[in-house]
């Protein structure tokens, strides 16, 4: 099998954590900061931490068209939290000022989950990964409204205060979750992802 080239977007948030478990799970996996860098690599992951932190740090270090160009000619991009956030072309509670790559054509709201459930842990079936329900982490983290007819959605909430909220979705090459994968152990949805790459 070859090994894709996987980047994880360095500027803000867990990016050692995901890059361990994307070579975990058999990925060639690297922090991506430069347009160069970019260019080296076949899939990339965008993970969480501050989505208007990342957004601004994107204008900074001259990555935003780069990404966009590159997801726009096909690139497997999979954002977890902040990342979902980034890729979605909606997003409600966000800064005026805040710009993502708008490749999942999705609305999603900031700090959904309020105050009670700030962070919670919560059982998901995400389709495509087999095996119990994803114990999923959820740290600040949005949900999506509304999705598009192209979107698949993939992950819902199955019990408590956030039941059936959709936190999960596919669109083409483009992958998104509300929760942290990269903070349980649980290498499926980073498999799923390498997988999603190999074939592209």
């Amino acid at each position: 099998m070859n090994q894709p080239t996987i980047g994880v977007l360095a500027l803000q948030g867990d990016v050692r954590e995901h890059v361990a478990a994307l070579a975990a799970a058999g990925a060639d996996a690297r922090p991506v900061r430069r347009p160069s860098e970019l260019d080296a690599v076949d899939g990339l992951v965008i993970p969480g931490g501050e989505s208007t932190t990342i957004s601004k740090l994107a204008d900074i270090f001259e990555m935003r068209e780069p990404i966009d160009k590159r997801i726009a000619d096909g690139m497997p991009v999979y954002g977890s939290c902040a990342g979902m956030i980034m890729l979605a072309t909606e997003v409600l509670d966000g800064r005026a000022d805040q710009r993502g790559f708008a490749g999942i054509d999705m609305t999603v709201r900031r700090n959904a989950f309020g105050r009670q459930v700030d962070s919670f842990e919560a059982p998901v079936e995400v389709a495509g990964v087999p095996g119990e329900p994803f114990h999923a982490v959820f740290i600040r983290a949005p949900w999506v409204e509304r999705v598009g007819a192209a979107v698949q959605v993939i992950g819902k909430v199955t019990g408590g205060p956030a039941a059936e909220r959709i936190v999960a979705v596919r669109q083409g090459n483009l992958l998104a979750t509300s929760f942290h994968p990269e903070l349980t152990g649980d290498l499926r949805v980073h498999a799923y992802f390498v997988e999603l790459v190999r074939a592209a």
